[in-house]
């Protein structure tokens, strides 16, 4: 009979040793991003209720109306796998009081997330996210730096030609106002649009502009620029103000609103072209309603999300090749069972010390022995026979340049400095 073979369900991927590398650097540099801009790690589930994301992300997204991962656990409570990291973050954030600290609260986290598409280029249904919140500031200067934070992250990596497209989709208010006017331009088309947006538009039109099939019938779409109030006017100029004193370039887009509800006032998207139709690498924008949607204090916040998964692809696609891991320090060679047991006490003693150290395990000739010392790039290798072992000594040969000295084997680890 024959055993059944398992694959990765559809929509993952196995990174395997060699990638895992790039993603730990891309991973690294999101870190110290953070620490230079004083962000603090946050760690939440990977499931939450599902009503979590009902009222934090809005039931007319597609990731509500058909994109979660939902299910009922033991206790027949309804459960999702997390979609995108704010809601969590933002009921994190109302559940553990953080909006009792003195200071802006100002939080990143990086892990999966989980959502129902058709696979293609750049997208998964687990992928990974960076994502940034700051909890606390109505102060344009606030929007500025996590918009900047993104730009510089991108820098960082040597990501090529990303451009910070910027909107405003104001407050309540002005989004009413706008919305009449949107439904006036909207109506007339109502029967050549997709069933997506007719579905749309008197739920929500503002997310007809979002749409991916009927974007070349919008051109003439009046701009929700013109419908800000004052006091949304002033946020926005505010915000182009603090991006150009640092020397962020943008372009502004009227017609940006993101895929989810929650959205107020400043709106951003970060875009790169190489990976196909997509272009859209990370965004994200201003949510000064959601923590008190959430169960919490009205205050305000913004934050962003930026694929992971994405950004490597475009990497590999642009040729910008990634810092390589640090190399093995020393590769073992033992020459004999005597010699063999005194390196697993050396390589024990040099692994206790912070070095990268291998030996071989397979019982292998000398030459495959190099040979594997060389596939695993160590800076050298260390070579240990009877003579040699009963001199107290052992050979150190360097791999770039070929050059071999004898070192005290009690000097060993000060030699590979």
């Amino acid at each position: 009979m024959a055993k059944e073979r398992f694959e990765k369900p559809t929509g993952t991927q196995d990174v395997l040793p060699g990638a895992v590398e790039k993603w730990l650097v891309v991973e690294s540099k999101a870190r110290d991003l953070c620490r230079r801009f004083n962000y603090r790690e946050i760690r939440t589930p990977m499931f939450e209720h599902t009503g979590l994301f009902e009222r934090g992300v809005g039931e007319t997204t597609d990731i509500v109306e058909g994109e979660m991962y939902t299910f009922k656990d033991k206790g027949d409570r309804d459960l999702a796998l997390r979609p995108e990291g704010t809601a969590g973050v933002v009921r994190a954030y109302v559940q553990n009081k953080l909006y009792g600290e003195p200071d802006v609260s100002k939080l990143y986290y990086i892990g999966p997330m989980f959502r129902y598409e058709r696979p293609q280029a750049g997208r998964y249904r687990q992928f990974h996210q960076f994502g940034i919140e700051a909890f606390g500031a109505v102060d344009p200067a606030i929007d500025a730096e996590v918009v900047s934070m993104g730009y510089q992250f991108y820098k960082d990596l040597g990501l090529k030609d990303v451009k910070v497209e910027l909107n405003s989709v104001g407050n309540a208010p002005s989004r009413a106002a706008y919305r009449e006017k949107l439904l006036n331009f909207l109506r007339p088309m109502r029967d050549t649009l997709c069933s997506d947006c007719q579905r749309r538009m008197e739920r929500n039109p503002l997310r007809v502009l979002d749409c991916k099939v009927d974007q070349d019938k919008f051109g003439g779409a009046p701009s929700i620029l013109d419908s800000l109030d004052e006091e949304c006017t002033t946020h926005f100029e505010q915000v182009k103000a603090h991006l150009d004193v640092m020397g962020v370039e943008y372009i502004i887009n009227p017609r940006l609103v993101r895929g989810l509800d929650y959205y107020t006032h400043t709106a951003f998207e970060y875009k790169a072209a190489g990976i196909g139709s997509i272009d859209t690498v990370g965004g994200g924008g201003r949510y000064n309603g959601l923590v008190e949607e959430i169960g919490g204090p009205d205050q305000p916040g913004i934050g962003f999300g930026i694929g992971l998964e994405r950004i490597l692809l475009i990497l590999e696609n642009q040729g910008v090749e990634l810092e390589a891991a640090k190399p093995l320090d020393v590769y073992f060679v033992a020459l004999g069972e005597a010699a063999d047991k005194e390196i697993t006490k050396q390589l024990f003693k040099l692994r206790s010390l912070g070095y990268a150290a291998e030996r071989d395990y397979l019982g292998r000739k000398m030459k495959a022995q190099m040979k594997s010392a060389d596939r695993m790039n160590a800076r050298y290798t260390a070579i240990l026979g009877e003579d040699e072992l009963n001199s107290g000594v052992i050979a150190l040969k360097s791999m770039a340049t070929g050059e071999q000295q004898t070192v005290k084997l009690e000097d060993l680890a000060a030699s590979l400095d």
